[in-house]
């Protein structure tokens, strides 16, 4: 069932839970996150990351994304993930995506303003849902990619993190349907456990009415520090890296344990797919408070 990322928000909130939004590069991923949303009965997000476009273009996985949520058992948004200009975001609205995150963070806070507005205007007029991002999120060395690239001493850096005051300006100037904000966490595999600052999302929450609060670099957090931060207010979770791994991992032990045996690739396929419905039903249960 296809839907916005706008619907599946409203209903996390009376429930006090978030979604889980992944980034589906290939079918394996894009079939292992659909199966482990039926087999919970939970709603979950799509997604393609522009950075990911090495990987397969949004041409190319788009309308596959699109056909699979339309089929799938449950609610499913398909979302563009850090779109980095209005012409990647256009282009995806066009394949039938019902959700975009434009990703301005890293220009001034007055053009970010500016070019948000324009394409809030644009996607709402076809019921298209919006995220933007206020704050900057770091890349770890591994696994990274969106956001900037930076030193490990930028990692808990607060002078990188969303300002509540400035979150409430941004959000009643371009009037986006969410807002990914920058606490702590960062893209890729975390070299360090997390130091995430709790008190800042209920901040920027308390300041910005209660609108729905996105967490980047979802992979690697414990479970207790998952429930805390949507105790707070986050009420989607973006989850890759570790799925990734987790495939990585099982195709590994495959291969060695194979010994000499020989090995057929869409047998291969079939264990990532496994691999990755296997960790992410385990992130949706958290996600979902079950």
């Amino acid at each position: 069932m296809l839907v916005t990322v706008r619907e599946l928000l409203i209903e996390a909130e009376k429930k006090q839970c978030a979604v889980g939004a992944f980034n589906v590069p290939n079918l394996e991923s894009l079939r292992g996150v659909i199966q482990a949303a039926e087999m919970l009965e939970v709603p979950v997000i799509i997604q393609h990351a522009e950075v990911h476009e090495n990987l397969i273009s949004i041409e190319e996985i788009g309308p596959l994304m699109v056909d699979y949520a339309k089929r799938a058992r449950v609610p499913v948004a398909v979302h563009l993930d850090h779109g980095s200009s209005l012409a990647e975001c256009i282009k995806a609205i066009r394949l039938g995506f019902t959700s975009i995150m434009y990703d301005a963070s890293l220009k001034d806070y007055e053009t970010n303003v500016k070019e948000t507005l324009e394409l809030v205007k644009i996607a709402h007029s076809v019921d298209v849902s919006v995220e933007a991002e206020l704050g900057e999120m770091t890349n770890s060395t591994i696994g990274g990619g969106e956001g900037r690239t930076s030193k490990i001493s930028d990692f808990g850096n607060i002078d990188l993190f969303t300002n509540p005051q400035q979150a409430k300006d941004f959000i009643e100037s371009t009037h986006i349907d969410s807002l990914a904000i920058s606490f702590g966490t960062v893209h890729g595999k975390y070299l360090a456990e997390p130091n995430l600052d709790f008190d800042r999302i209920a901040s920027i929450r308390s300041a910005t009415e209660g609108i729905p609060l996105v967490m980047h670099g979802g992979s690697g957090v414990s479970k207790d520090d998952y429930r805390r931060a949507i105790e707070a207010g986050i009420r989607k979770i973006n989850y890759y890296t570790y799925m990734n791994l987790a495939a990585g991992k099982s195709l590994k032990d495959t291969i060695e344990h194979s010994q000499n045996e020989e090995l057929f690739f869409d047998a291969l396929s079939l264990v990532a797919t496994e691999a990755i419905r296997e960790n992410i039903v385990q992130a949706l249960k958290i996600f979902n408070l079950k």
